[in-house]
């Protein structure tokens, strides 16, 4: 098993060129592959979630589309093949074989698409047998599954002769995402109307444009955490971030004022420094940013602070059961997390932090990139470090440029 020692030397004065946002790229490709017009995105992002699907995209005549672990882009191949091809399949690995996609795939079956499981009912791989030919143009969705099989939904809903009606069941979890999607394509032409949670799309032309992809603010995340953990950060700069972002996950820069950093715009990004950490107790809801969820845990974790969260029920169905990962590797610094009247609960830890601990990364890279900003305290280990090249690729060269030691 392949791991990495991490510690923390001496802190080196950079600006940090944070990767470029893999929602909005994600977005941006299915719009482009679905668009008959001039479509220039700038600054794609390098995660490889999204260089798998530009690939996909740009190959010709596939029968077989594998996804991988990608789950974001399994959802929206999901959508665009139902839109585009006949007797295709649609596969991934075996953990993606566990993750969920009835929902989505029962909205195409209704809107006139014939999609077939080729293994378990309800769960990749399927075989998209006969593409849309609608029948059908008003939905209804839970709110409280993954927002992609919305976004998905949105994305391809122009191209139909009847447009699309979703009617968002209550309780509408990850809206920022939804609203990330209608957004991006209104760049590029598309109209919608919004009705609380009721989203209407008629037919309608993509129109030629050009995006410039933004800096990842779920990347931003985990230099917050190393900010606050860190005794000898005083000032960091975080390039490429915008105050009015797409991005739900912005909401960090309010959040990670409740654990000790501030948060200053400028022309350039983002400056983070100090403040005072004035609670032992926090009560959060992760209903529109579930991928902060495992970064602010272990803030929480280092500073003794009790967290009572709510809103990550959609955690259970990532790369892995994020909850349950949690709740192991937290344990290893003394923390305990578990379940209790609809929340989940993390204590105050008792003890203190041991050296050299190793991490398990669970085919996760959130689970990698939550942990490692321990090592701004103790010396740890990271098992399966290369997990992060699915959404930060230079995560750990970008450690190395402010004074952490990896070998």
């Amino acid at each position: 098993m392949k791991k990495i020692k991490l510690s923390f030397d001496k802190f080196k004065d950079s600006d940090i060129k944070l990767n470029s946002s893999k929602s909005e790229s994600n977005r941006l490709l299915i719009i482009k592959a679905l668009s008959d017009k001039e479509t220039i995105i700038k600054n794609l992002s390098n995660a490889n979630d999204t260089i798998l699907l530009k690939r996909l995209l740009e190959s010709k005549d596939l029968v077989m589309w594998d996804a991988q672990d990608a789950g974001t882009s399994f959802r929206f191949l999901t959508s665009f093949l139902a839109l585009t091809r006949d007797h295709v399949v649609l596969t991934g690995t075996e953990r993606m074989k566990q993750r969920p996609i009835k929902i989505l795939v029962e909205a195409l079956n209704n809107l006139g698409a014939e999609i077939l499981y080729l293994e378990e009912e309800g769960f990749p791989p399927i075989y998209v047998k006969k593409k849309i030919n609608q029948i059908n143009n008003k939905l209804t969705i839970p709110g409280d599954i993954s927002s992609q099989y919305i976004s998905s939904l949105l994305l391809i809903a122009p191209m139909l002769n009847k447009g699309v009606q979703i009617n968002i069941s209550e309780p509408f979890y990850s809206r920022p995402y939804v609203e990330m999607t209608l957004k991006l394509m209104k760049e590029f032409g598309i109209e919608s109307v919004t009705d609380g949670s009721v989203i209407k799309i008629q037919n309608q032309d993509f129109i030629a444009g050009n995006y410039k992809v933004e800096s990842d603010w779920s990347a931003a995340s985990y230099w917050y955490s190393i900010m606050s953990t860190s005794n000898q950060i005083k000032n960091l700069s975080l390039l490429g971030l915008n105050k009015n972002s797409n991005q739900g996950d912005s909401i960090i820069s309010k959040l990670m004022n409740k654990f000790g950093v501030k948060t200053e715009f400028n022309e350039e990004g983002i400056l983070l420094s100090k403040c005072k950490i004035d609670n032992n107790e926090v009560e959060l809801d992760f209903r529109d940013c579930p991928d902060l969820a495992q970064t602010i845990l272990v803030v929480a974790a280092i500073h003794k602070v009790k967290l009572k969260i709510s809103g990550v029920e959609s955690l259970k169905i990532k790369e892995t059961d994020r909850l349950l990962a949690m709740k192991k590797e937290l344990l290893k610094i003394g923390c305990k997390f578990y379940e209790e009247n609809n929340f989940w609960i993390l204590d105050i830890r008792e003890n203190e932090i041991d050296d050299n601990i190793s991490f398990d990364t669970y085919n996760d890279h959130r689970m990698a990139m939550a942990f490692a900003p321990i090592a701004s305290i103790k010396n740890i280990y990271i098992n399966n470090p290369e997990v992060v090249v699915k959404s930060y690729p230079n995560y750990w060269e970008d450690l190395k440029k402010v004074g952490f030691i990896i070998t």
